[in-house]
């Protein structure tokens, strides 16, 4: 196994969290009162709790780095998530960084940053 990372994210109710991320393809591995990990291909998001976290005020993020960030895209648009600049959840469309690098977002319900960056 080559060294990764899992994010830890604030999840204000776990039901809500994995019903959200469920419509992405994201599937529950596992789940107590204390911590959920839930994965998609070869991304693992791993939650804990965080009942009394604002959305509005949340500073936590984390990058996906993605062999295909447009088919992630495609599947938050499928699901319905709104490209818009206010509210959440929300996307924001990859597009070409200073960096060289295609990157787009992900605002959860929980007003998570997840960056979309695409693989070199």
């Amino acid at each position: 196994m080559t060294d990764h990372a899992t994010p830890n994210l604030p999840a204000r109710d776990f039901v809500v969290t994995s019903a959200f991320y469920a419509t992405l393809g994201f599937t529950e591995d596992y789940r107590d009162s204390d911590w959920m990990i839930l994965t998609r291909d070869g991304l693992n998001l791993e939650f804990f709790p965080y009942p009394d976290l604002d959305p509005a005020t949340s500073s936590f993020g984390c990058c996906l780095r993605l062999d295909d960030v447009d088919d992630f895209y495609a599947a938050c648009r499928d699901a319905g998530l709104p490209v818009t600049t206010k509210g959440w959840p929300r996307i924001h469309p990859p597009r070409r960084e200073k960096s060289g690098l295609r990157i787009g977002a992900l605002i959860d319900p929980d007003g998570t940053l997840l960056r979309l960056v695409q693989n070199p």
